[in-house]
């Protein structure tokens, strides 16, 4: 079997703010689909920095705020405190009005983004990631955690590098990058990798399901090409975003 993912952009410009269209194609030998893939940044004005993603029929924002005086007392630390909330409106699932704080997501999200953070650059403060998934159309968690990354870039808080999410669901003989809800659903295991791509360096690695070690080994190596190629682009819309706010 062989598998293959191709990642190709387009910049368009939407209320005055560069939006990169990106194409993610996946190939095997049973399986082909195409997804495609949209990122923004500034996408809400209040806060200090934010972040929009659509990953097929996944639509998130994240929205960042500080660094600020924490408002819970806290004693002093020469590091600063990342805090990360992860939402759901009303109408993002199928079945509707269940939206509803996710407490599993928002420690992933904190877990995910903690170690690329550089934390002591804001002391005895707090920088508030707020996440809302606006349609759940599976892979939430790793398009929660890109564009959370991408958020916190764009308040200008200080990163070791971007933090790319992508996770792979293995369906029989077959691995499928960025599954659907659909293809979750039926899915023998998942695996999400979490990533520094240009430190080499894994954030979070979660497994579920039952694995085999040269099935593993396969999936992480997908999951780690998707995530560099992923981060590349992820630097592209800062750039275009910088240099539009420039002009």
């Amino acid at each position: 079997m062989s598998i293959g993912s191709v990642l190709t952009a387009a910049v368009s410009t939407s209320a005055g703010l560069p939006c990169f269209s990106i194409q993610w194609m996946r190939v095997n030998l049973m399986f082909y689909k195409q997804s495609f893939c949209v990122f923004r940044t500034g996408a809400v004005n209040a806060a200090a920095g934010s972040a929009y993603a659509e990953f097929g029929n996944t639509k998130v924002i994240v929205s960042v705020f500080g660094p600020r005086e924490s408002k819970k007392a806290m004693m002093y630390s020469d590091v600063g405190r990342l805090n990360c909330n992860v939402s759901y409106t009303t109408f993002a699932t199928p079945v509707r009005g269940q939206g509803s704080d996710h407490k599993e997501f928002s420690s992933m999200l904190h877990k995910a983004l903690e170690g690329a953070i550089m934390l002591e650059t804001f002391p005895k403060t707090t920088v508030d990631v707020f996440a809302l998934v606006l349609e759940s159309g599976g892979s939430d968690i790793p398009v929660v955690i890109s564009c959370a990354s991408l958020a916190l870039a764009d308040a200008g808080i200080m990163m070791y590098d971007l933090v790319a999410g992508v996770s792979v669901s293995c369906l029989g003989t077959n691995l499928v990058i960025d599954p659907i809800l659909e293809e979750e659903s039926c899915q023998d295991g998942n695996l999400m990798m979490t990533c520094m791509p240009s430190r080499y360096e894994v954030t979070q690695l979660t497994v579920t399901g039952e694995w085999s070690s040269a099935k593993m080994n396969e999936a992480m190596q997908l999951c780690l090409d998707a995530c560099s190629k992923l981060a590349t682009i992820m630097r592209s819309c800062l750039k275009e975003a910088a240099s539009a706010t420039q002009d």
